[in-house]
């Protein structure tokens, strides 16, 4: 269903992207920001699920700016490799990025943005800071507690699992007590449950959050 486009974002040299267009007129459109293994099979199977359900869905290859065509799986080793690329990353111009893609999928209507792991950070930073959006999901932002300052712009919704290592319940807990404006779910599931190539993969808590994600971008997008 998707294929590569390029992005030109301000500040760097053109990206690819994964753009995934609807059968029918688009719903509206929806920006899905990468984990830090890249616009991988398993981000483009995203893309292109948003796609299924209506949304003219866009994927930055963020981390081109660092590796050309970076693409890895859930293996030890790919994840280090998603790590040290991940540490060399500017966050600043991952936001430019996901800026560019605003504008693509802004043909498609109103604009919403998904995150994963490194991108549920970034969308959370994206729905504060950046224009062209009108809804964000997160899910399982490990910087979202440290960015918890943040006022989010647009309605907003947060994935949290309770098993994560990475990312503390109490932390969680104080972003939803900071901003009682953005929906906040924790569930009985690991970081990485959203991924079904990736052990941590709980299948009810992925059903679970596309159905609440599916229907908020309905609510707010279309």
């Amino acid at each position: 269903m998707g294929h590569w486009i390029t992005l030109k974002p301000e500040g760097a040299d053109p990206i690819r992207a994964w753009r995934a267009d609807p059968a029918g007129k688009p719903r509206g459109g929806i920006v899905v920001i990468q984990e830090i293994f890249g616009v991988n099979s398993h981000i483009r199977a995203v893309t292109d699920r948003f796609a299924a359900e209506g949304y003219l869905a866009v994927a930055p290859a963020v981390f081109e700016h660092v590796e050309k065509d970076f693409d890895v799986g859930y293996d030890p080793d790919s994840r280090a490799r998603g790590m040290a690329v991940v540490s060399k990353v500017d966050f600043e111009q991952t936001l430019r990025d996901v800026a560019a893609a605003i504008t693509v999928a802004k043909e498609g209507g109103k604009v919403g943005i998904v995150g994963y792991c490194y991108g549920g950070s970034i969308a959370w930073a994206a729905a504060a800071r950046l224009n062209g959006l009108s809804a964000a999901v997160g899910y399982y932002g490990g910087q979202i507690i440290a960015m918890k300052a943040l006022k989010p712009a647009v309605p907003t919704l947060l994935h949290f699992g309770d098993k994560d290592q990475h990312i503390p319940v109490a932390g969680v807990r104080e972003v939803a007590a900071a901003h009682p404006e953005v929906e906040v779910h924790i569930y009985p599931a690991d970081h990485g449950f959203n991924c079904d190539q990736r052990a941590s993969y709980d299948a009810p808590s992925t059903a679970l959050a596309w159905t609440r994600t599916l229907d908020f971008f309905r609510k707010h997008l279309g």
